[in-house]
């Protein structure tokens, strides 16, 4: 199928060579692009801002309970939280996600509370038990692991005829994987309703994007699988929005896939056990900062009279009292039983599994 001119402009006229990427907004928030920053009502726009908000809130959060042993581990999303949005609002609620590591707030908007994702990084398995009626798959630690089950779910979702598509979530460290290659080249091949997207955060824990790969870009990796690809900018949420918009319609409607490298900065460090000063300067974080994705928004939500002080705190006391009594739930949860994993791993028991489970509870009872 042709790109549509007009349905599919971002992607069809993406030109590797040009070196510019997709956008709505410039760096301070002005608009680049007046038709497509008209398209989001003001309705959305306060979702859309709300969300980001929320994300950050709940971010410094779980920073604060990790660093006080209340939580074992955790990788932050500050400064991605334009890709955490712009990648999942357009989505329906029965739509697929396939998440990497630093997706937490993805996760919400698709549906998994806030008390799921915090109990995962304490170390709590019930962290990974979603709803039956939220399709999102556990958290995938494995680097670009999960790649290939997005092409197979979008390969799936053709063959039953069904509307539901699938959305991959990765960092740039991810497209050096094997299992990158394979998962695009497998939907390119057979059509999957899948979407690739990248959040090119520029490290691949301490690997810089300049020392990972040679390719101009990441997105035109994806030349090579014939699979229509940009590059977009990663701090701009209505640009992402706009992106995502186009690849929904294509993967849904016309069984095509698309990858998507969004430009983006990780303002934390890899995680909480990582000390990001041994490889990167305070000058290049500060530089980061001044491109920081809820600035942006936020000075085009006010130039527009969309957003005040006012709304902007009553938006922040809102998502603070939410976002504390997921904590709480949270921390009520009991830990899982030895024996828990025998009860929903499989949906029906069988006398071995039923023999392991005795030799397990016979060995911890002694």
């Amino acid at each position: 199928m042709q790109l549509d001119s007009q349905k599919h402009s971002i992607f069809k006229n993406y030109d590797h060579t040009a070196s510019e990427m997709f956008s709505v907004l410039d760096f301070q928030g002005n608009v680049l692009n007046r038709e497509f920053a008209n398209e989001f009502k003001e309705k959305d726009l306060l979702k859309i801002y709300s969300w980001m908000q929320k994300i950050r809130l709940a971010d410094k959060k779980c920073i604060n309970m990790q660093r006080t042993g209340q939580m074992g581990t955790y990788l932050s999303v500050r400064g991605q939280e334009a890709c955490q949005v712009g990648a999942t609002y357009l989505l329906n609620k029965d739509d697929w996600l396939l998440p990497a590591f630093r997706e937490s707030g993805m996760m919400q908007i698709m549906g998994v509370e806030l008390s799921k994702i915090m109990l995962y990084w304490m170390g709590n398995e019930k962290g990974s038990q979603v709803p039956d009626n939220v399709n999102v798959l556990p958290i995938s630690i494995c680097v670009g692991s999960h790649i290939p089950h997005a092409a197979g779910i979008g390969w799936g979702e053709r063959l039953k005829k069904g509307r539901r598509i699938a959305l991959a979530s990765f960092g740039d460290g991810a497209t050096s994987e094997g299992d990158f290659h394979a998962g695009l080249n497998f939907a390119s091949l057979y059509n999957a309703k899948t979407i690739f997207f990248c959040q090119n955060n520029q490290y691949a824990i301490s690997t810089s994007r300049k020392l990972q790969t040679k390719s101009k870009t990441i997105a035109q990796k994806a030349i090579a699988y014939d699979m229509p690809h940009v590059q977009v900018d990663g701090n701009d949420v209505l640009a992402i929005l706009k992106t995502m918009q186009q690849a929904i319609d294509l993967a849904r409607e016309h069984n095509i896939p698309t990858f998507i490298e969004a430009v983006t900065y990780r303002l934390e460090d890899h995680s909480t056990s990582d000390n990001a000063s041994l490889y990167r300067s305070k000058e290049e974080e500060q530089q980061a900062e001044l491109r920081d994705p809820l600035k942006r928004i936020e000075v085009f939500m006010r130039a527009n009279n969309i957003l005040n002080d006012a709304i902007k705190q009553e938006i922040i006391d809102k998502a603070s009292k939410e976002i504390d009594e997921q904590i709480e739930k949270a921390k009520r949860e009991s830990v899982p039983s030895a024996d828990s994993m025998f009860n929903y791993l499989l949906s029906e028991t069988y006398p071995e599994l039923e023999r392991q489970r005795d030799l397990l509870l016979n060995e911890i009872n002694q």
